[in-house]
């Protein structure tokens, strides 16, 4: 018997237990996709796809409903691949294995070390179990499943005008229940790169490595309010001080894997002269207590791990040490702004997500987050600043723009009152601190009318990411309702 066989709405949690069960990350679709595309035929449904590996799926209106405007249902199908350090998983490959837990909240379903894919693996799962029913009422219906939204929304970007016929899009990436979306967070990627100089390592030095590992991690939009801590941050800067104070020397500094996650663990390797390694050591577990005592209300299983690897010939020259790790410690993280018009929404913001040598450089990737292009433009110039000053060499590419509210949309008010209707409670309409496709569709579909909602989903983007069973069904019933109450054309 499958892990969520027995769920409800048993189609789409079927469904998404297959989605579980092919290789999807980003970057890596070919597979989910061609699922699709063979599922969708034998259902006799028509499916297309675009030069960039989009698909489209087309089902006609139920009977009676032929006169209701068309609905775009869009879904993305990749996923994030995040793991446990101790996790024995190739995402390329292999599975994830979803199962079931509870907990004080709730029920829930999280994966086995990994990211689960709920995002967005859920909503694609929906908007099949759509398209596999004969019993839900909807009028002229297509599915929109893009690629490569977790890594550079290329789907979004490559979407061209003339395919799609709907008139309303309902996104269904939103991961809190209760709350519907009508805006969303622009975003742009920096890239700063350091050239790296080496010279010999100093007689009678001693190697080390050290990782900082245990923290939550989590999605760099929809988390990074939180207070989880950020291992890139926590490591360079103890890293500063025993540089400044102990004279170790680094030969590789490197942490976190996507700029849209935030890190969870980083390590560096460095040498040192013998004299100085009790005073070291000291120093990191005065450290360790400091950060323990200072984040252990959030980040309960922080630690750090000293070890003594073969010794180094090579180690960065002094000046490229100091120019790296004190932009790094400078580089601003976190939440920026809070919005002044949304109460308790974060408006600008930035993750410092990876850095890693290559070679001769050394690169940081950073991504910033705003609910406007001024908030992005800010931030951009206050990082660009701070590498410029250590002699980084910085780009930014991959700018999308934000979904700008429309508080007259039509779809947003049925979404509303179905809503409201179904639960008897009005829904809260927000604005998520996320990227969104949506922004980027108003391009080639400027006179969409869009929205999203979705079921609740904690610590995206993390390998701690969970989707509360009973919002499922929630959601699947605030989806049903509103694909009925689609008004007439």
């Amino acid at each position: 018997m499958s892990a969520l066989s027995h769920l409800k709405p048993a189609s789409l949690w079927q469904l998404f237990e297959k989605i579980c069960s092919i290789p999807h990350p980003s970057k890596h679709e070919q597979k989910i996709s061609l699922w699709i595309q063979e599922w969708a035929t034998e259902l006799g449904l028509v499916v297309k796809e675009d030069a960039v590996g989009n698909l489209f799926i087309k089902k006609p209106a139920t009977v009676g409903m032929e006169n209701r405007k068309g609905v775009i249902l869009q879904a993305h199908m990749d996923m994030v691949p995040q793991k446990n350090n101790d996790t024995v998983h190739d995402f390329v490959t292999d599975p994830i294995r979803p199962y079931i837990v509870t907990e004080n909240d709730g029920d829930w379903v999280t994966a086995e070390g990994t990211t689960l894919g709920a995002d967005n693996g859920v909503g694609l799962a929906s908007a099949l179990a759509v398209l596999a029913s004969n019993d839900i009422a909807h009028g002229p219906l297509e599915v929109l499943v893009t690629i490569d939204e977790e890594a550079g929304m290329t789907g979004a970007f490559g979407l061209e005008a003339g395919w799609l016929e709907g008139d309303i899009l309902i996104n269904t990436d939103s991961e809190q229940e209760g709350e519907v979306y009508m805006g969303c967070a622009g975003g742009i990627d920096g890239l700063a790169s350091f050239d790296l100089t080496f010279e010999n390592v100093q007689n009678n030095s001693q190697a080390f490595n050290l990782s900082i590992s245990g923290l939550k991690g989590g999605h760099s939009g929809v988390d990074i309010h939180t207070g989880r801590a950020n291992a890139n941050k926590l490591l360079v800067r103890f890293l500063l001080t025993a540089s400044e104070q102990f004279g170790i020397r680094l030969t590789e500094l490197n942490g976190g894997s996507l700029r849209n996650a935030i890190p969870r663990e980083a390590n560096a390797s460095f040498v040192i002269v013998q004299d100085q390694i009790p005073a070291l050591k000291q120093a990191l577990s005065d450290y360790l207590a400091t950060i323990r005592h200072n984040l252990g209300s959030i980040e309960t299983d922080i630690d750090m791990l000293l070890i003594s690897p073969e010794d180094f010939d090579q180690c960065w020259t002094a000046n490229t040490q100091q120019q790296i790790l004190r932009a790094l410690n400078a580089c601003p993280n976190g939440v920026i702004r809070m919005s002044d018009d949304i109460e308790g929404i974060v408006e600008s913001s930035l993750n410092l997500g990876v850095m890693r040598c290559k070679g001769p450089k050394f690169v940081a990737m950073t991504l910033i987050r705003s609910l406007h292009d001024d908030g992005r433009l800010e931030t951009q110039q206050m990082v660009r600043s701070v590498f410029e000053l250590a002699n980084a060499n910085i780009k930014f590419s991959g700018a999308y723009p934000g979904w700008k509210p429309d508080t007259s949309s039509a779809i947003m008010k049925t979404v509303r009152d179905t809503y409201q209707d179904i639960f008897g409670k009005i829904p809260e309409v927000m604005v998520i601190h996320a990227g969104l496709e949506c922004g980027l569709f108003k391009t080639a579909y400027p006179d969409w009318d869009m929205v999203s909602f979705g079921p609740t989903i904690k610590f995206p983007h993390s390998p701690d990411e969970k989707i509360e069973i009973a919002t499922v069904e929630q959601y699947w019933q605030l989806l049903v309702a509103t694909l009925k109450a689609i008004p007439v054309k």
